[in-house]
């Protein structure tokens, strides 16, 4: 299994792979044109100057699973850090430790770019999830997120 990030010149194929692997979750959100968003947000953030960044596994030419993140900064970490928007397998290739290899490719790269640290949330009922971002050192924070849509 080879686990990297999607360049930005990535062709169309690709880019449309991740989005056939990305519709497994979108579908559970149940939005008409999901597979249109996806398109436009894969493109987006592969543009020159995106602060995305999309990891993928893949094994024989197929995703598995994909880690979509968004660079921002942060006023009390004092410098970049990592909102793992998105962190999916798919279905049939659960259990088998690719969210695990996934996570800890974004780890890897955020040490090797000066990143300060890494936030996520998961579903408070998401048992597996969690104890997958516990072993690797993650902790809870209380919060509550909010969100505002034009």
């Amino acid at each position: 299994m080879k686990i990297y990030e999607i360049p930005n010149d990535a062709d169309q194929e690709t880019r449309e792979k991740v989005a056939d692997l990305l519709m497994g979750q979108m579908e559970s959100i149940g939005k008409e044109n999901a597979y249109e968003l996806l398109m436009d947000s894969i493109n987006l953030s592969l543009t020159e100057n995106s602060c995305a960044h999309i990891f993928v596994a893949e094994y024989e030419n197929t995703i598995l699973g994909a880690a979509f993140l968004n660079l921002g900064i942060s006023l009390d970490k004092g410098g970049y850090y990592i909102w793992l928007n998105d962190l999916f397998v798919h279905k049939e290739h659960r259990n088998q430790g690719i969210a695990k290899k996934l996570l800890l490719k974004v780890i890897y790269w955020a040490e090797n770019h000066g990143i300060k640290g890494i936030e996520l949330e998961t579903g408070i009922s998401n048992a597996a999830t969690k104890a997958l971002y516990n072993s690797l050192g993650f902790y809870d924070v209380v919060s509550k997120r909010y969100g505002f849509r034009f």
